[in-house]
């Protein structure tokens, strides 16, 4: 039977896209392009949009198990026409403030969003469904990208906030994973790195990878929030600066590191150094 992979481009979505190939299986990638989508070669393409519904029916033709990008608004209607086009299994990811490990966690903006779409899935859709909560992902690295490679200068409003990270790679394995086996039906798993780190640390972790010598500037919070919000939505900056002051203040606050990787894959989460060897050209 075929697997759906919504957001296969994404930074997620490719990676579970290349595991799933490389397992044999048979993939299909939903898109709103397919002329223009660039997959890997064995990749089937079809069109559909997660925010029309009636789109989806011919992608969903044929199709066991659906890799599910958070599309947060569209998970309900989803979740619905996957169970009546015969979808025996969905893997979807949302975020760690989700399992509401602190009352930050739980008075954040995308909480009650997260929690929605959750239940969403495992009320309306197909029998079989497990959800990632993802630690925030160590590409969120590459925002500094650019300013490391302009000056040499990483700007950050909380160069102490601690949180482990998780490599984008490990939250795909952890997918395909609970695509490809049975007994994570109807369970919630938070996936972290395997250990808190700073902001600066990471910072230096891609210096030392890279080559190239950075240098970290503290910046008044409320000039990140004017800079993030023009690709963030407001809800998302507050919850980040939040979490940043708290986690700096105190590091024991910081969302605690968890087994999930190592107990759906097998192997043990990777470092930080370890993402910033992979993204080393990133940042030259």
């Amino acid at each position: 039977m075929t697997i759906l992979v919504t957001g296969a481009t994404g930074k997620t979505g490719r990676h579970v896209l290349r595991e799933l190939l490389a397992a044999g299986e048979e993939v299909r990638v939903l898109t709103r392009d397919p002329e223009n989508a660039k997959v890997p070669s064995g990749a089937g393409v079809v069109r559909g949009d997660l925010s029309d519904p009636e789109s989806l029916y011919p992608a969903l033709d044929g199709v066991s198990s659906v890799f599910l990008f958070p599309v947060l608004d569209a998970i309900p209607a989803f979740a619905a026409t996957a169970k009546r086009a015969g979808v025996e299994k969905v893997v979807l990811f949302t975020g760690a403030w989700a399992a509401g490990h602190t009352a930050r966690d739980r008075s954040s903006w995308v909480y009650p969003r997260y929690r929605a779409a959750e239940a969403a899935l495992a009320e309306n859709g197909p029998e079989r469904w497990t959800v990632l909560r993802p630690a925030p992902f160590a590409t969120n690295a590459l925002w500094w990208a650019p300013g490391a490679r302009a000056d040499g200068v990483v700007r950050l409003p909380h160069p102490d906030a601690v949180c482990p990270v998780v490599h984008e790679a490990d939250l795909a394995g952890a997918a395909v994973a609970a695509l490809r086996s049975d007994g994570h039906h109807g369970r919630w798993y938070t996936v972290t790195g395997p250990a808190p780190v700073s902001q600066a640390e990471q910072v230096a972790a891609i210096a030392e990878a890279s080559g190239r010598p950075l240098r970290v500037a503290r910046i008044d919070p409320e000039i990140w929030r004017s800079e993030a919000e023009r690709f963030l939505r407001p809800g998302i900056v507050a919850d980040l600066l939040n979490e940043w002051s708290q986690t700096e203040a105190d590091p024991a606050t910081a969302l605690p590191v968890t087994s999930a990787v190592e107990d759906l894959t097998g192997r043990p989460a990777r470092t930080f150094d370890r993402w910033a060897a992979d993204h080393a050209d990133d940042f030259r």
